[in-house]
């Protein structure tokens, strides 16, 4: 068998024997032990661990960086609003695009494949987001995918213009219907705003990705619109296509009126995307005592078999003063923040930032570590699939459409031995 790479000891299953991994025209074409083949490129895992490659279902990039610009002071949601929104008016292209490549260049080199990001699209900063991503996603094609979501931060019944700059955004190439129904000033016109996006979604045959119900509580009705988007999705035939990031009131709710919310989101098919690095951070600000931890009810709804995903969201401005780009570590966070720590706890966190993740963003089909899939695989420099999370270990092999993309170079070439971990570089073609 003539084959383009040979992926030769690695640790596919902690539970079964070492693998190899063929991999021909971006794809695996053979799963199994001791693969004889004519490969172009042979690497040895030395019985390191293989899993899918990660994916960021939820990130702004446009808005990465900028947490030096206007430092907040308080650190609550609505400054960061304020701030982010005077920084926004003075966006400029070089630099988005330089801020926006950081990033990226963050996310691949920690074993990213794929990301959905959220460009504000808004009469504050116009098109620059989707206009600067359409071109990263051109120039960074090699190394990961990128999805664009016409997300309009500042709301559309309260800010005219917005849904003109959300069609232009859809006719330019943005592939993904954003809603920001809690940025309303009244119920009714949060409920028009997630009708516009549906009727903008099904016109144009594009999923639909929303921030929503972003708040402590459900005390406020724009904050408690899950079960109207589930009804909607249902209505409109959109089960399985539309996403949720935050959803953090649901975490407010009594078991008894949680339950039935969580019944409408699975029947809806709708994913959940927790964002636990902002939403730790922003959620319980007004709290005097037993402060809450601001996420969405991770555990109840994994259990009920809603699809969950988590993400990056900001990295390192007013709304998320922290990050890297790491899926491993907001996974590692996420674990601890919802005490989910037992070895099937571990499990299902390190799915939620693969599997999960990449049926949020609809990618799965084409998903995995399984013949016939794109081959989208990152190596890692630990040697148990469950210690992936533990470790937090260096990313020694990135390889995207099967072309390796990341080397981290595990032996140091004065000493002889393995005791350099942080020399890494990823293949950029410009």
């Amino acid at each position: 068998m003539q084959i383009d790479l040979l992926i030769q000891n690695a640790r596919v299953l902690d539970d079964g024997p070492l693998m190899d991994i063929a991999i021909k025209d971006g794809k695996i074409a053979a799963l199994e032990e001791g693969i004889q083949a004519d490969a172009k490129e042979i690497i040895d895992a030395g019985g390191r661990a293989v899993i899918p490659g990660l994916v960021e279902p939820h990130m702004h990039l446009e808005k990465a960086l900028l947490h030096r610009r206007l430092p907040p002071v308080l650190g609550t949601l609505e400054e960061a609003i304020r701030v982010t929104g005077v920084l926004k008016s003075k966006q400029e292209r070089q630099d988005v695009m330089e801020r926006s490549r950081q990033v990226l260049d963050m996310a691949i080199k920690n074993g990213t494949v794929a990301i959905r990001a959220h460009p504000d699209v808004d009469i504050i900063q116009g098109l620059i987001g989707v206009e600067t991503l359409l071109e990263l996603k051109e120039e960074y094609r090699d190394l990961l995918d990128i999805q664009i979501v016409a997300f309009p931060q500042e709301g559309i019944c309260k800010s005219p213009g917005t849904t003109e700059l959300m069609e232009e955004a859809m006719s330019m190439g943005a592939d993904v219907v954003g809603g920001c129904p809690y940025n309303e000033l009244n119920w009714e016109d949060t409920k028009r705003h997630i009708d516009i996006a549906f009727a903008m979604a099904q016109k144009h045959d594009v999923d639909i990705d929303m921030h929503a119900d972003f708040a402590d509580d459900a005390s406020d009705q724009r904050f408690a619109s899950v079960g109207y988007i589930a009804q909607k999705t249902i209505e409109t035939g959109y089960q399985g296509r539309v996403s949720l990031g935050h959803v953090t009131s649901l975490g407010s709710l009594d078991p008894d009126e949680l339950q039935p919310v969580i019944e409408q989101l699975k029947k809806a098919d709708i994913s959940i995307v927790t964002l636990p690095a902002t939403d730790l951070y922003l959620g319980g600000r007004n709290d005097q005592k037993n402060r809450r931890r601001g996420l969405t009810p991770v555990r109840a709804l994994h259990s009920a078999g809603v699809n969950v995903a988590y993400s990056s969201n900001n990295i390192r401005n007013a709304f998320t003063p922290f990050g890297k780009a790491d899926m491993l570590v907001i996974g590692n966070l996420l674990a601890h923040a919802i005490s989910y720590g037992t070895p099937a706890h571990q499990k299902a966190i390190l799915e939620m930032g693969t599997l999960n993740a990449a049926r949020a963003i609809g990618i799965s089909g084409n998903y995995g570590i399984a013949v016939g899939k794109q081959a989208d695989l990152v190596i890692l420099d630990t040697y148990q699939v469950a210690d992936a999370l533990l470790d937090l270990p260096p990313r020694s092999w990135v390889i995207k459409r099967g072309k390796v993309t990341v080397v981290t170079h595990h032996t140091c070439e004065i000493h002889g031995k393995r005791c350099c971990n942080n020399h890494s570089h990823h293949i950029h073609n410009d």
